[in-house]
């Protein structure tokens, strides 16, 4: 980042901090939180969105949806004779939004992206992988600059991926695991790995004509080795040498927690990173009970998952622990929020992921507070009007807003007499620590000017800004990593806690505050991380940094 952008930046948040567009809605706080209208339509539905390192989120749906409303520019078409919908099509399957503008613009995609999966390269490139049809083994990449629009490359995969999951490892290549038909895993680059391996886990998680193993959860743990868990139950792998390590038990009740009857899950912040043994907790929540599927295809629509199942991955002997819901929830997102806190949001009360499968919207976003006592972590906050169904997305900005799109359980844009129309609009939800009334809390980082580049094992000290009382204790460095996020999952999403290490106070509200980054990319692959101080569980604006 050059110190121009971090000067614009500081001075942005700065005029944020006393007009913060979250201030200024005028709607109920009783259950806490706000919603931002940002876009009536960005003329496609937002079926896939990454945030990128210069403050802009893709977004892209599907080339087979037909005709969407945006159009390409300048007269440009896509011509594709394989595509299933249009052969020539003038109009937009993909946008860049860019945050601070509150503008978007149109890209190009030459291949069906329908139901693909991604993650962002060290050096801040989104690669994409997958899709359908003509898209199933491209390998797509889209650089974060003004002018940039997707690249692609001809059958850059070693099999058909559609329904996969995508994970950044330690050595900057991508995993890319499972998919329809699936049973295995592969890398790109291909510069080590070039085949697929077997992963039979894949097979036996695979329910007879419904799946419920697809957009497998796949996280990073400690010790280099991946969790992946799949319909009711998870193992860790150890990729290289395509060997599972540890099997874990079945969540108790047995019922499905993967597409199609999409729940979600993150891996909880990791914390006392200094420790010999580093513990990293799983988090899964929602899905739909068992045979729901089948009987949404039947028209009955059974009611969504009440439950949540937290396991401490890293245990030598692991056991879920269940916790209820305030409310059930089918297709919902999970997203980390910069003060280690899970937002639930998006999704259905009842029937599963599908076209036409899902009713009974969930309009509330639920509080999951990760480090209370249990049965008193949940807090239902303030409800949407817009139903985000099958097909809808979330992601974190910097500004510690949650961007929210999508939702088209149609098998094409489809406008008018349906439940639940094709949804073209872009809102954000405000989460209470963006109120007024916290912003003698919330810190400002004001140096250093630069932060292009952070090492591993290192110290690190930013200087901040805090108007209000300081209770050192509670002053603590999180480190984010934005998310790839479709079909109820964030991919790669991950958020660390570098902690507090020592507050120097240097007059005027401004303080020092010291911590150690991460000693290795078992904890942080290389890449760009979002960097928030949070003092009192209100966080500050975050600043971009690449660990390297």
């Amino acid at each position: 980042m050059s110190s121009l952008t971090f000067i614009l930046s500081v001075l942005l948040f700065q005029l944020l901090c006393t007009s913060h567009p979250c201030q200024r809605i005028l709607t109920s706080a009783a259950a806490g939180g706000r919603w931002q209208l940002l876009q009536k339509s960005i003329g496609i539905s937002a079926m896939h969105m990454q945030l990128l390192s210069n403050d802009r989120v893709v977004a892209f749906d599907r080339t087979d949806f037909g005709p969407s409303n945006l159009p390409l520019p300048k007269g440009k078409c896509r011509f594709d004779l394989n595509d299933t919908a249009l052969k020539q099509d003038c109009t937009a399957h993909s946008i860049e939004y860019d945050v601070l503008s509150n503008k978007f613009r149109p890209l190009m995609v030459q291949t069906d992206v329908w139901c693909s999966s991604g993650a962002v390269t060290p050096n801040g490139d989104l690669v994409q992988t997958g899709g359908f049809n003509d898209g199933e083994r491209k390998v797509r990449v889209f650089s974060p600059c003004s002018s940039c629009d997707w690249q692609e490359s001809n059958n850059g995969l070693a099999a058909r991926r559609w329904y996969s999951t995508n994970h950044i490892l330690p050595d900057g290549r991508q995993i890319i695991v499972g998919g329809r038909k699936q049973f295995n895993y592969e890398f790109v680059p291909k510069n080590i790995a070039a085949n697929t391996f077997d992963l039979p886990f894949l097979f036996e998680t695979n329910d007879r004509e419904v799946e419920n193993n697809l957009y497998p959860f796949v996280f990073l743990n400690v010790d280099e080795n991946l969790f992946v868990f799949a319909n009711n139950r998870a193992i860790l792998l150890d990729y290289v040498k395509n060997k599972v390590v540890k099997r874990y038990p079945t969540i108790p009740g047995g019922d499905p927690r993967s597409y199609p009857s999409t729940g979600s899950a993150v891996l909880l912040p990791l914390k006392n990173l200094k420790a010999s043994a580093i513990q990293a907790e799983v988090l899964v929540c929602g899905g739909a009970p068992k045979g729901s599927y089948s009987q949404a295809t039947q028209g009955e629509f059974i009611g969504a998952l009440k439950t949540c199942a937290r396991i401490i991955i890293t245990d030598p002997n692991p056991k879920w622990v269940i916790e209820t819901m305030p409310l059930a929830r089918v297709m919902g997102d999970m997203i980390l929020l910069p003060n280690g806190n899970v937002l639930l949001i998006n999704g259905a009360g009842s029937g599963s992921a599908g076209w036409e499968f899902g009713r009974n919207p969930v309009l509330n976003p639920v509080l999951y507070r990760t480090d209370n006592k249990i049965g008193t972590r949940f807090e239902t906050h303030t409800p949407t009007k817009i139903p985000r169904m099958y097909h809808s997305t979330a992601a974190l900005l910097r500004d510690g807003r949650v961007l929210v799109g999508g939702s088209n359980p149609h098998t094409y844009y489809n406008f008018t007499s349906v439940l639940f129309p094709t949804e073209l609009s872009l809102e954000a939800f405000c989460p209470p620590y963006l109120e007024a009334k916290f912003n003698n809390l919330r810190p400002t980082i004001v140096g250093p000017n630069s932060m292009s580049g952070i090492s591993y094992g290192k110290t690190l000290t930013l200087e901040m800004e805090i108007r209000g009382k300081v209770e050192e204790k509670l002053v603590w460095i999180t480190m984010v990593a934005p998310a790839f996020n479709t079909h109820s999952f964030s991919m790669n999403q991950r958020l660390l806690v570098l902690g507090n290490d020592k507050i120097t106070a240097l007059g005027e509200s401004r303080y020092n505050i010291e911590v150690r980054t991460p000693r290795s990319g078992n904890l942080a692959p290389a890449g760009f991380y979002l960097l928030f101080v949070v003092h009192q569980d209100i966080p500050s604006m975050g600043i971009w940094v690449k660990l390297q």
